[in-house]
């Protein structure tokens, strides 16, 4: 996989990591229901093979999206520790490589060999963070800069100068910054 051809993985674990938003406190993920609303709405992760989803599937994907979070905060200033947490990731859900070819196009897509729904998310957004991290470079993975905002982000943009994890928190933070300068207390 690679992230040109491929950024909905990338967002889907932009998405994971961001059903938790810590600084107000909500989490989407609480419920087998809301596990199963997230995977139908994100094509990455709908070729999950398996059962009915449980609440064990429900603990593994939060462990996983503990795990993406922890890499989306770090890798920018902590690159290192932001690959160890992918390789630990991708090892404990027994995620592999496989060479592909399709179309007179060939490219490597990381899989698992389990139906476990959280070992095919952590293959699909783990390698999409790996492939983020070697192709463009780790600080392409971020936190927002908005200070009451703690969402992730993943900078696929030319320039690579994202500081926000939307359009909504760039404009509020510049809002913030032009009334300061123009309101001296």
């Amino acid at each position: 996989m690679d992230t040109c051809n491929r950024p909905s993985a990338v967002q889907t674990a932009v998405d994971l990591a961001n059903t938790l938003r810590p600084v107000k406190g909500d989490d989407t993920l609480e419920t087998v229901e809301q596990l199963q609303a997230f995977l139908d709405t994100h094509p990455a992760a709908a070729d999950r093979t398996g059962p009915r989803l449980t609440r064990t599937d429900l603990a593994e994907v939060r462990e996983l999206r503990d795990t993406v979070r922890a890499v989306l905060e770090r890798a920018s200033t902590d690159a290192a520790g932001a690959a160890a947490l992918i390789n630990d990731g991708l090892r404990h859900n027994r995620a592999t490589p496989a060479l592909r070819h399709d179309h007179d196009r060939w490219w490597t897509e990381v899989t698992s060999d389990t139906d476990r729904c959280a070992a095919h998310l952590a293959a699909t957004t783990l390698s999409a963070l790996a492939t983020v991290i070697t192709t463009l470079g780790p600080a392409r993975l971020g936190v927002c800069a908005g200070p009451t905002c703690r969402a992730t982000f993943a900078d696929l943009s030319r320039n690579g100068s994202k500081q926000y994890c939307t359009r909504t928190c760039a404009h509020r933070a510049s809002v913030a910054a032009y009334r300061s300068r123009n309101n001296p207390r």
